[in-house]
């Protein structure tokens, strides 16, 4: 973290600040299966729904009834989920839920077992 700091720290100051008070949750990405990390990273899916709900009613101004809204919100999520792409490693998934301990995104082996 030193050698980061040094290097980082001039240009970055409130970012460093944040590394060095909580490291914690800066690593917590890696105590997920190395299968999920793409799709924690990398997917969005209620900014993406919402995003195409707001496309909606901004060109409606606001003239909807509550049969109106309820179909201008849910017909976009409906849409929206055809295309979400499927979580990677899934077989992992009941392992998060049990709260299984990864490391580096790697499931230990427990020489005990």
């Amino acid at each position: 973290m030193g050698l980061f700091n040094a290097t980082f720290g001039v240009n970055y100051p409130m970012a460093i600040k944040c590394l060095i008070r909580d490291p914690e949750t800066l690593l917590e990405f890696f105590d997920f299966p190395s299968q999920h990390w793409q799709s924690i990273r990398m997917s969005n899916p209620i900014e993406n729904v919402f995003a195409r709900v707001h496309q909606r009613t901004t060109r409606t101004n606001g003239g909807l009834s509550k049969g109106g809204m309820l179909h201008v919100t849910v017909n976009p999520g409906q849409c929206a989920e055809k295309s979400w792409r499927k979580l990677s490693g899934f077989a992992h998934l009941g392992d998060v839920i049990k709260g299984v301990d990864f490391v580096n995104g790697i499931t230990p082996i427990n020489p005990r077992s």
